[in-house]
């Protein structure tokens, strides 16, 4: 069956067609859930290329490819981990905040506002001048001209947008910013002697990633870098926001630890973990990291042959390029939510969201297939490396796959069977208790990716680094 969402992801590695014959997909392709959008088949794509990548690495270490396989129901439910979490037996909600959601505003415009963090609910309280009641946040909105709402939520720190048709925006200035970008890049940051892979039993054996990233789409990435032999330690600071629950989705396979960054002494541990690391992934707006002496240059001068992973919410790029954004955010002002709307209305009139966190877990996807691409580059030509990438692109890109007919997403199940779920998951024994999860999605037939690590709450270690492949 092909896939014609992979050819676009070939080239970045500099692959030919002919390595999607290495990858064998199982089961239909969408709609697999209520979404006109190609959730599943660009799912598939991004786990193949991940998969490719990982054995590329592998083809380093022994000379021997790996075969792939992919289930595409899997995949999709993949998109959507955190729906499927139980503590000590336990349901782990994956519900949003009371007042995040979409409101009405006026001329007919719909206003989405990002409340799931304090600090962004309270910005958009702020400036709505109302408690934190969602019919109160309701009759608030409706006073506002949409546009004018958007632009004071994001002057409060908050985040959040005005609900754009896919044609609107294509004429906005950030959206022709985005599309005048590739979906990844990968860029030379400087000069270093080419490097071996540490010694190891897996793709990722001694490779360290240090994961400076929040939410989904960062940690995601290096929860699957996790799956495939890296040692992964995430860095976290005791004082910034944070959901709790996310960690048990997002934070299998890796070590865990607290550092402020705002602290001298506590920087200086940083670059100590950045001298001996091969990997630095973040997920902070462009420029945010610069100003503690982490940009992207500067992480190549103190560790020469480093790989940089970036990820933003609207690129490098345009004038939207250091705004807060998230999944969510992206589905918003780009029409994606307006056109599930169209096709999947709600109880009431107006846009919707698609059913899974796609562009999140996408990106994430395809944050890990670059950094095993740049780190395959390391091996054979030596330097430092820089993979950017943002949600915006991997929404662009998710929109370019088109859309599936509308007439094949009449009685669409809006969720898997328990016997798939079941079956699909895993038990892992936790300091917070037992966690069961999805188990990787991604099949190798001589690595089978799985974690070593089970999941801690952040700052549960040291910030040190383990010794290597341990």
């Amino acid at each position: 069956m092909k896939n014609a969402a992979l050819p676009t992801l070939l080239p970045i590695a500099g692959w030919t067609e002919t390595h999607a014959d290495a990858v064998e997909v199982i089961g239909d392709y969408d709609p697999i859930l209520p979404t006109p959008f190609r959730i599943s088949e660009t799912a598939v794509a991004a786990l193949a290329a991940v998969g490719f990548a990982a054995s590329d690495l592998w083809e380093l270490r022994t000379g021997r490819r790996q075969r792939l396989s992919i289930e595409t129901r899997l995949a999709t439910a993949s998109l959507r981990s955190g729906h499927y979490l139980t503590i000590d037996g336990a349901y782990v909600s994956p519900a949003p905040n009371a007042v995040m959601g979409n409101y009405p505003a006026k001329h007919g415009r719909w206003s989405y506002l990002h409340c799931n963090f304090p600090n962004h609910r309270a910005a958009a309280l702020k400036v709505l001048g109302v408690a934190e009641d969602r019919e109160a946040v309701r009759k608030a909105v409706a006073q506002w001209d949409a546009l004018e709402l958007e632009e004071a939520i994001i002057a409060a720190k908050g985040a959040g947008g005005m609900v754009r048709t896919m044609e609107e925006w294509a004429q906005h200035p950030q959206g022709q910013a985005v599309a005048g970008l590739p979906l990844m890049e990968i860029i030379r940051l400087g000069d270093a002697p080419p490097a071996a892979l540490p010694a190891g039993k897996r793709p990722l054996s001694g490779v360290r990633v240090l994961d400076i990233t929040r939410v989904i789409a960062g940690p995601s990435c290096a929860r699957t870098l996790a799956e495939h032999g890296a040692d992964v330690l995430k860095i976290s600071a005791e004082h910034l926001p944070g959901l709790g629950r996310q960690e048990f989705d997002t934070g299998h396979g890796k070590l865990s630890a607290y550092l402020d960054l705002r602290d001298e002494k506590q920087k200086e541990i940083m670059r100590s973990l950045v001298r001996d690391a091969d990997v630095f992934s973040q997920g902070y707006r462009p420029g945010t990291l610069a100003s503690r002496g982490f940009s992207p240059e500067a992480l190549a001068a103190l560790r020469p042959g480093i790989v940089v992973v970036s990820l933003s919410a609207f690129s490098h790029a345009g004038p939207w390029a250091s705004r807060r954004g998230f999944d969510t955010v992206i589905q918003t002002v780009s029409g994606i939510t307006h056109r599930q709307g169209e096709v999947f209305p709600g109880a009431a009139p107006g846009p919707q969201f698609y059913p899974v966190s796609a562009i999140d877990f996408l990106a994430g996807y395809l944050m890990a297939f670059g950094t095993m691409v740049a780190l395959r580059r390391r091996v054979t030509e030596g330097g430092s490396w820089h993979v950017r990438i943002s949600l915006a692109q991997v929404g662009r890109w998710l929109v370019q796959q088109g859309q599936v007919p509308e007439d094949t997403l009449r009685d669409v199940a809006k969720d898997f069977t328990p016997a798939e779920i079941e079956r699909w998951s895993m038990i892992s024994r936790t300091p917070a208790g037992v966690l069961q999860h999805l188990a990787p999605t991604l099949r190798m037939s001589e690595t089978p990716p799985h974690w070593a690590r089970t999941m801690v709450p952040p700052g549960y270690h040291d910030p040190v680094w383990p010794q290597r492949g341990t």
